[in-house]
């Protein structure tokens, strides 16, 4: 289901991905047992990091390393724009569908970036690969964008699906009808691989909470 390129492994040494596919989901509109786990995780997450201002937040050990590799592209990571809205301003976690909910709980819990997919929509393999720089796909917000050189980027048979820099593609998004859902995780050099499983382990253990006749079919780390 998931190829690695070797121009990968070459030029992100020590990096990973992590993969969690969840079969027979359901993704009701508003859930009240993952609200209740949001407000909690938000509350946790103002205990966590009370006191610090946006400068330590971001000397966080894994902020760091996202920050390091957004810097690159000039860009600034949204994950860390997301944790500092929660913690710094009081706001909440975006009310969307639950499926994403569960992934963006996972990310600003565990600060890992993440894509999700509608499965049903894939036409599998996936190959985790470096851009070029020349290649295009449509972004959520319905535009074409031409990728940066040296990023890494998933993709089907039929096109990229996500990069790290500009999110995931909008042919395959999560929508209200997705049954079977994948999970990627891109980590740099420098995230603990045990920090990857366990957000995997999150995010299955959200979803089960909106939909517990789902199933896992597929939990893995890919790299080296």
């Amino acid at each position: 289901m998931f190829n690695v390129t070797s121009a990968w492994k070459s030029t992100f040494p020590n990096a990973h991905a992590g993969v969690l596919v969840m079969r027979n989901v359901s993704n009701p509109a508003h859930h009240t047992e993952l609200e209740k786990k949001k407000t909690e995780l938000e509350e946790a997450l103002r205990s966590r990091f009370a006191g610090q201002d946006r400068a330590a937040i971001a000397s966080h050990p894994v902020l760091k390393v996202y920050g390091e590799y957004y810097k690159k592209f000039k860009k600034t990571y949204h994950v860390q724009l997301q944790l500092e809205s929660i913690v710094l301003k009081g706001k909440s976690i975006p009310s969307v569908a639950s499926l994403v909910e569960c992934m963006f709980m996972a990310e600003v819990k565990n600060m890992l970036l993440t894509a999700g997919h509608d499965m049903d929509k894939l036409q599998l393999p996936l190959t985790l690969d470096v851009t070029q720089g020349t290649e295009s796909y449509t972004v959520m917000r319905g535009e074409e964008q031409i990728l940066k050189a040296g990023d890494m980027m998933i993709s089907d048979q039929a096109g990229i699906i996500s990069n790290i820099i500009y999110g995931p593609d909008q042919r395959t998004q999560i929508t209200e009808s997705t049954r079977n859902v994948v999970f990627t995780v891109y980590a740099p050099a420098g995230i603990d691989e045990q920090l990857i499983t366990s957000h995997l382990q999150d995010m299955r253990d959200y979803v089960l909470i909106i939909a517990p006749q789902a199933r896992v079919g597929l939990l893995e780390l890919y790299g080296e």
